[in-house]
């Protein structure tokens, strides 16, 4: 006998989604009303489809929330430096930070926030146009030396000073994303190679200033500051040193024997489809480089 799903098990299934609805578009109250009763709560994600979370739902997270660690406030819109301050006012145990699209923001705000959340090891800036400016990014490098991911998609009035900075102040930087910063040049390229040696993650499409002297200055440093650090753990597998994702796309002035060099250096970088992670789209020039085992998929075809 097929049991059948009773009347309340409708109701209730009904409930829920009407009380999910409810939740997508009163995100702001549901906030305000909740954060006085979960003042122990370390992980927060508010990201949202469209916008509704306003400054005073954040002041009220900052009031009360002050164990909190990890914060998504993603594509926030209508966020104003005042939650900024709020928050680095109230909570300034944060190590992973998401405001990505939060446009409304100043790279004032942003730099006082990052003198108090001096534990910052994640920040997600993409798309904050207004906040990340070399002068946020040069407060970021000096108060947060403990970042290890940053991404700063296109954000274009990032320059090279801004990288540099990032550099010599964040050494332990492990992932970071440049993709449409439109402004930098080798310059910060080689400044990370020479500074960042646990970069595993480097993003630079569309960064179409950048030229073959950075890519050999990625495989010439990168590679000898792994081999210091390899003497201090001899367990560590090879393919998990150095460079592991590199998008170059659309860098349209790099040469083949130069991201070949650095295909080489980086055992983990591949351009195979199964394991792609060297991405070349929109660089026709560079259709001949080619990992190890895809040079062996080409020198054996299967039959």
């Amino acid at each position: 006998m097929v049991s059948r799903p009773s009347a309340t098990c409708e109701v209730s299934k009904a409930r829920r989604g009407a009380w999910k609805s409810w939740c997508k578009d009163n995100m702001n109250n549901l906030v305000l009303s909740l954060a006085p009763k979960f003042t122990k709560v370390q992980v927060l994600i508010l990201r949202q489809n469209k916008p509704q979370l306003e400054d005073d739902a954040v002041v009220a997270i900052a009031n009360y929330c002050q164990d909190l660690r990890d914060l998504d406030l993603s594509k926030s819109f209508k966020l104003s430096d005042r939650s900024l301050y709020s928050l680095a006012q109230g909570c300034p145990r944060l190590t992973k930070l998401n405001i990505s699209g939060c446009s409304a923001f100043s790279d004032a705000a942003l730099a006082h926030l990052s003198s108090v959340c001096t534990n910052l090891k994640s920040l997600n800036l993409c798309g904050c146009v207004r906040a990340a400016s070399d002068r946020a990014l040069q407060a970021i490098a000096y108060n947060c030396r403990q970042l290890q991911a940053l991404s700063l998609g296109w954000c274009e009035d990032v320059t090279d000073v801004g990288v540099m900075s990032l550099a010599l102040g964040c050494p332990d930087l492990r992932a970071l994303d440049l993709c449409g910063c439109v402004l930098i040049t080798d310059e910060s390229v080689i400044a990370l190679a020479n500074g960042c040696h646990s970069l595993r993650s480097l993003g630079l499409y569309y960064c179409q200033n950048i030229t073959d002297r950075a890519m050999y200055s990625l495989a010439n440093c990168l590679v000898k500051g792994n081999k210091h650090d390899l003497w201090k753990s001899v367990l560590s597998s090879c393919s998990e040193e150095g460079l592991m994702n590199l998008n170059i796309s659309q860098c349209t002035a790099l040469t083949p024997p130069a991201v070949q060099a650095v295909c080489d250096s980086f055992p983990a970088l591949h351009t195979c489809p199964e394991r792609h992670s060297l991405i070349i789209s929109g660089c026709l020039n560079l259709t001949s480089v080619h990992c190890a085992c895809g040079r062996r998929a080409l020198s054996h075809p299967a039959h």
